[in-house]
């Protein structure tokens, strides 16, 4: 236990000295050779939070009006009649001849139509009562719609925030319909909330003739609001065929513009459409206003487009972010918004750093007073526990909360009861052996087996703190778990170390505690 060999020596030197390096990072900043360091969360160095709700009675109400479509093609191919067909609050209603119930029970409870869930549910539930036919989806189904919407809303608000290189934000689910979003060193979310806040639903439809019934076309407003235009219900094409959209300049017109790019599918149906429909005007659509209309002056085969709009520099780019992340799968609300200040985290930090030297001074004192020369060979390791710890979040570059500096400061207050073990175990093996170094050798092992059991009792609590918590909890679990590595590593490794060269040191000659 007490036998170290040179390799070993040599091991934990090389441990500690590329510690030291991880951990000077931090204090020589961009003039040192390692460029890592510890990002400071929210709490510490400010920015922005904002908590943001999927409304999906949108997505609802067009899953809806998908479906009654489908059921009209299926009722007129199986030649049923019907009468008074509507879609009121999520509800699709139609009258049909009393003797066609059983036909229409069929259509409704085909796969086709009604497909089975994973749960044994299926989508649609209905009453055919009379002539009177009345169909909605199933609670099911009005879950599995919100948790998708919420998944794929997550996954496009990471896309979105990353292409503006927003370091370590906070993206998690919070619940069945909300989204927390933590954005370290942002002061004004101004352009953050206008990112996430656009759905960007593209789509490119043609204008109406002005011979087409009303039932044909619906009335859009420009992105200006200035002006009105008559647009054709019938889909063109949708974002969904973009693989890519780029921020531009047009010399001609002296504005910016946003470049895209179809794919394979896309530019087929693009090119098919401009070619059979030149001299037409084509509105290009986001989020139901009308960027722009222009005239088709020749088919578009390459797959390849531009959508100007009297953009500035910074909408066109914007802009580009939200058709390459994708469409939101529904529109987000902003139902909590908060700035933390620097000055706030100056002062959490601060705050930290002071209750950590108080705490660490506190425990050197005690310890040094209680242990004498083993009380400073324990002080000594403490201290390389810290800067091992420090390097170790260093080189994760992991995000330091307020809560992560208490599970620094409560890793310090856990390798010293290690060592307070470790010394009272010697101490009882003193009283019954005189050969001191049989005496220390038996102390750190009847001693190792408690010092596991506690903290890998602790350590499996921080693994469940990181997995189910979220934001600053995961700080804390990750301080937390690190932190007992290192204590292990600093107390049962160099403290014995430099207890061995000592006592070694002082063979035949009387050793307290």
């Amino acid at each position: 236990m007490l036998y170290f060999s040179k390799l070993k020596i040599s091991f934990i030197i090389l441990i500690i000295l590329s510690g030291l390096l991880f951990f000077l990072s931090n204090l020589l900043g961009d003039k040192f050779f390692i460029q890592k360091k510890i990002v400071l969360g929210l709490d510490l160095q400010g920015g922005s939070y904002l908590l943001l709700e999927v409304k999906s009675d949108p997505l609802l109400e067009e899953r809806i009006e998908n479906k009654s479509f489908d059921i009209k093609k299926k009722l007129r191919s199986e030649r049923i009649n019907y009468s008074n067909f509507s879609v009121i609050d999520n509800v699709i209603s139609f009258n049909t001849n009393p003797d066609k119930s059983d036909d229409v029970k069929s259509i409704l409870n085909s796969n086709e139509i009604n497909q089975l869930l994973d749960d044994g549910q299926r989508e649609l539930k209905f009453t055919v009562t009379n002539n009177i036919v009345k169909i909605n989806f199933t609670d099911s189904y009005f879950k599995i719609i919100k948790k998708n919407a919420l998944e794929q809303s997550l996954e496009i608000i990471r896309s979105r925030i990353d292409q503006l290189g927003t370091r370590e934000p906070t993206i998690v689910a919070q619940g069945d319909e909300r989204v927390l979003v933590e954005l370290p060193g942002i002061k004004d979310p101004k352009e953050i909330k206008d990112i996430l806040g656009k759905t960007a639903k593209l789509s490119f439809k043609f204008l109406s003739n002005n011979n087409d019934k009303k039932d044909n076309f619906e009335i859009l407003q420009s992105k200006d609001k200035v002006s009105q235009y008559n647009v054709e219900k019938k889909l063109v094409l949708s974002g969904e065929h973009l693989t890519d959209a780029q921020p531009g300049f047009d010399n001609l017109n002296n504005s910016a513009i946003v470049t895209f790019k179809l794919d394979g599918f896309g530019a087929k149906k693009f090119a098919y459409a401009t070619k059979n429909n030149i001299g037409r005007r084509l509105a290009i659509i986001i989020d139901n206003q009308v960027v722009s209309a222009p005239v088709i002056q020749d088919a578009i085969t390459t797959g390849n487009g531009q959508i100007s709009g009297n953009f500035s520099v910074k909408e066109a780019n914007n802009l580009a972010i939200v058709l390459r992340s994708g469409a939101l799968p529904a529109p987000l609300e902003i139902i909590e918004e908060r700035t933390v200040g620097p000055d706030l985290g100056k002062e959490s930090i601060e705050k930290g750093i002071f209750s950590l030297i108080i705490g660490f001074g506190l425990v050197v004192l005690y310890i040094l007073f209680n242990y004498k020369m083993f009380g400073l060979f324990a002080n000594v390791s403490l201290l390389i526990n810290l800067i091992l710890l420090i390097a170790i979040l260093t080189f994760l570059e992991a995000t330091l909360t307020l809560p992560g500096i208490a599970g620094i400061i409560l890793t310090v207050g856990m390798a010293v009861d290690a060592n307070v073990l470790i010394y009272e175990r010697i101490k009882e093996e003193l009283k019954i052996e005189k050969n001191i170094l049989i005496a220390f050798d038996a102390g750190y092992k009847k001693v190792l087996s408690t010092l596991l059991d506690a903290n890998i009792t602790t350590l499996i609590a921080g693994f469940v703190l990181y997995f189910i918590g979220s934001g600053p909890v995961k700080g804390f679990a990750v301080t937390l778990a690190t932190g007992i590595i290192t204590s292990l590593f600093s107390t049962f490794i160099i403290g014995r170390l430099f207890v061995s060269i000592y006592i070694k040191s002082r063979k035949g000659t009387e050793v307290k505690i």
